[in-house]
């Protein structure tokens, strides 16, 4: 299975995380919302500059930037 960013899911789209490539304090900041290696995510909506965007994770639903997203490793379901 091929790894793409976060940031590329289209809204409707759903992957598992794979890996965060943050820092220790940015890392555990994704960590603390949810995002751990084996999380399904939904990409539920992008604003129309595409920043930020809204994901579904563990039941809440979190905007993250564009950014932050493409440090985040996903393979689609």
């Amino acid at each position: 299975m091929s790894l793409i960013s976060l940031n590329t899911l289209a809204v409707g789209e759903k992957a598992y995380v794979s890996k965060l490539g943050f820092g220790a304090k940015d890392r555990r900041r994704m960590q603390d919302i949810g995002l751990i290696d084996g999380t399904r995510v939904e990409c539920l909506g992008k604003a129309i500059s595409g920043d930020p965007a809204a994901y579904l994770i563990r039941g809440a639903v979190i905007a993250l930037r564009s950014e932050d997203a493409a440090k985040i490793a996903v393979s689609k379901i």
